[in-house]
C-alpha cells in the first residue's frame, strides 16, 4: 500500500486532516483531558487505522471526526475546510460513522427502508420515496433492496452491519468512520466485511478511518496506522513499516501482545 500524502492527481491538502486535536470532558475541577494535542492526516481514497487499548481515545477522536463531539482545541479539516466551520448538515453528510454495534443503532421498530430513509432526508423519511436511492445503497453492500421491507431483528449480525454500512453510503459520504465495527463477528463473517469495505473503498473513493483494537485487522485493510495511548499519539507511519519495525515500545507492546504477530 502507499505511504505518501496525495493520490494521483490530488493535493496535499485532500483528504481528512486532524490538527493538534483536543478533547475535554467536564470542566473545572472535574475536567478531564481524553486526547491531547492528536494530528492525523488521512489523504483522499485511504484508509487510516486508529488503534489502541480501552480508554486510548480513539473512539472519542471518531466522534470528534464525524461532529458528535466539539473539539475543545484543534481543527478538523476535510479538503482543507474546517468541519466546525461548515454548514452542519452538509458537513455531517460528508462524513458518516459505521458503529460497533448495529442492532442499537438502528431503531427496532423502523425497517431497514425507513431507517435509510431518515439518513437521506431527516425531515421527511419516506421509504417510498426514497426506494431507489435505499435500493441502490443495499445492493452496493450486496443486500436485496427487499430488505428494505423488514426489520432489524431479521437479520445476522454481519447483515445488521451491512446494513449499517448501506445506511451511512446512502448519503454519499466522502468519509467513513468505522469504529470496531468487526469486534462483535465472528472470524468468517468479520473477513467478509473486511473485504467488503476494501472493495467499497477502491469502488466509491472512500476515505476511511478504521478504528479496532485488533491490530490484525487493521493491518489487513489500512495504509497507515497511528496508536493511541492514553489520548496521546505515541507512533503512526505507514502501515507496512510499522509493524515490521515499530519503534515505540508502547506499539512493540501491542504487536507482541498478538500471538500472529508475536516473535
Amino acid at each position: 500500500m502507499a505511504d505518501d500524502d496525495t493520490t494521483p492527481g490530488g493535493t496535499a491538502t485532500d483528504g481528512l486532516t486532524v490538527e493538534d486535536l483536543t478533547l475535554i470532558y467536564g470542566s473545572g475541577r472535574r475536567a478531564r483531558t481524553v486526547v491531547r494535542s492528536v494530528s492525523l492526516r488521512v489523504p483522499r481514497g485511504r484508509t487510516l487505522g486508529l488503534v489502541g487499548e480501552s480508554g486510548s481515545g480513539k473512539s472519542t477522536i471518531g466522534k470528534a471526526v464525524v461532529g458528535l463531539l466539539r473539539p475543545s482545541a484543534g481543527r478538523i479539516l476535510l479538503d482543507g475546510q474546517d468541519l466546525a466551520g461548515a454548514r452542519r448538515r452538509a458537513a455531517v453528510r460528508r462524513v458518516q460513522l459505521v458503529s460497533q454495534d448495529p442492532y442499537s443503532s438502528l431503531n427496532p421498530r423502523l425497517t431497514i427502508g425507513r431507517a435509510i430513509a431518515e439518513a437521506i432526508d431527516p425531515g421527511g423519511a419516506d421509504a417510498g420515496r426514497h426506494f431507489a436511492a435505499i435500493a441502490r445503497s443495499l445492493e452496493t453492500v450486496s443486500l436485496d433492496p427487499a430488505a428494505a421491507w423488514r426489520y432489524p431483528h431479521e437479520f445476522s449480525g454481519g447483515q445488521r452491519q451491512r446494513i449499517a454500512i448501506a445506511r451511512a453510503l446512502a448519503v454519499e459520504p466522502e468519509v467513513i468512520v468505522a469504529d470496531e465495527i468487526t469486534s462483535a463477528l465472528d472470524c468468517s463473517v468479520q473477513a467478509e466485511v473486511l473485504n467488503l469495505l476494501l472493495d467499497l473503498r477502491q469502488r466509491l473513493a472512500l476515505t476511511m478511518v478504521f478504528i479496532s483494537h485488533d491490530l490484525a485487522v487493521v493491518r489487513h485493510v489500512s495504509d497507515s496506522v497511528a496508536v493511541l495511548r492514553h489520548g496521546e499519539l505515541v507512533e503512526s507511519g505507514p502501515a507496512a513499516t510499522l509493524y515490521s519495525n515499530p519503534t515505540h515500545p508502547y506499539t512493540r507492546h501491542l504487536l507482541d501482545s498478538v500471538p500472529r504477530f508475536a516473535e
